[in-house]
């Protein structure tokens, strides 16, 4: 560890995640970004919202608007003693660095920080813009997170141009996947409502996971849509069932489930809504539902972003990078919508949201020189 003990990322990024910033606690961390995002000449603005802290921090007034945007806040650790080091008392082994967050997204996070640090050093009277977008609210419901900071900057008409996410993208070697787009996510509580009554006599109750099974088969079958050149086809997912007393000899009398669609831009929120809804009805089904919607998918076509963040991954790592709109949602997309250019650049995501977290270091190191490269294509 020793061959990291003066590096700037690498000890920030240990800072970060020795903070058990379980969400939504920020335990401490943004307080400590903001610190050196002052010394840069930002302008910080803590918005706390509820129970979730986030902060606004912008240099200059010109444009265009380069924002870094990330999240402090840790998903649970899991058993403790299932871990090989403690996940709030990073480590690093071998080159590795082991702890909560390392990879998503406080590696990032420490990255961002530092690149700034270096960019701005270098080139004090860059044009343009510089902001920063953190929240303690991505890894839970995201309701008092970035929606409500892009709320409150767009309520002043303070638009942002360009938003590089720090989220963990990279599949095999750092840098390798950049994403560019993300699917929409669509959650519907489905209650099927039948009849209680003893299985001995089932002609005096109506057992509504018998009569929802042909409606979910159908479901689950169904072709949503074939994708396109940037997106694969919609998704349709069971995610939980529930239904029973418990006792063997009881027919239930509803059946409740949970499902998801991470859809594409072939499809909208209400087109799903009148298809699920047809199918359920062509069954005659006595139902009940509810509908959660996530986030709409975004993309972000070829563009000055793009452009500079695939010539900054060759200028440093010396390989093409490529796009994808694969994985789950992130905050991206509740900064898509306000017109501006989103893209995901972050270490490798294999081991996120497991035990053991870990990223190498020297990726970490080389994230921020990216970071840094991509403000000079974008910003001199």
């Amino acid at each position: 560890m020793s061959e990291y003990s003066s590096d700037n990322t690498i000890q920030l990024a240990l800072d970060l995640i020795s903070r058990d910033s379980v969400t939504p606690d920020d335990k401490g961390c943004q307080p400590l970004m903001s610190k050196r995002l002052e010394k840069l000449g930002f302008d910080i603005e803590n918005l706390r919202f509820e129970e979730v802290d986030n902060f606004w921090a912008r240099r200059n007034s010109a444009g265009p608007l380069l924002v870094f945007a990330g999240h402090t806040d840790v998903v649970p650790t899991g058993p403790v003693e299932k871990w090989d080091v403690h996940p709030f008392q990073p480590e690093i082994k071998d080159g590795i660095l082991y702890g909560r967050g390392a990879a998503d997204m406080k590696g990032s996070l420490a990255a961002m920080i530092t690149a700034c640090e270096s960019f701005i050093t270098q080139h004090p009277h860059h044009k343009g813009s510089i902001g920063f977008l953190i929240t303690s609210d991505e890894e839970g419901p995201s309701i008092n997170g970035t929606v409500k900071v892009v709320e409150h900057l767009e309520a002043r008409n303070e638009k942002i141009d360009m938003c590089l996410v720090g989220e963990p993208s990279s599949t095999n070697k750092l840098g390798d996947v950049v994403k560019n787009g993300r699917r929409g996510s669509l959650s519907g509580n489905l209650t099927i409502l039948g009849k209680q009554g003893h299985v001995a006599y089932p002609h005096l109750a109506e057992n509504p996971i018998h009569t929802v099974t042909p409606a979910l088969t159908e479901l689950a079958a169904e072709v949503w849509d074939e994708g396109n050149e940037f997106f694969p086809p919609t998704s349709f997912q069971i995610s939980n069932i529930n239904s029973g007393t418990g006792a063997n000899n009881v027919i239930p009398g509803e059946c409740k489930l949970m499902f998801n669609l991470r859809f594409s831009t072939e499809l909208t929120e209400e087109k799903i809504k009148q298809r699920v809804e047809a199918i359920l009805n062509k069954h005659n089904l006595n139902y009940e539902l509810e509908w959660v919607l996530s986030g709409y998918p975004f993309l972000t076509p070829e563009g000055e972003l793009v452009e500079a963040t695939c010539k900054a991954i060759k200028d440093i790592c010396g390989y093409d990078t490529e796009l994808s709109t694969a994985g789950g949602t992130s905050d991206g997309r509740f900064i898509a919508p306000t017109g501006a250019q989103v893209l995901e650049l972050g270490p490798l995501n294999a081991t996120i949201h497991q035990l053991n977290e870990h990223v190498k270091a020297d990726d970490l190191i080389t994230l921020s020189k990216i970071y840094h490269r991509m403000m000079e294509h974008l910003l001199l």
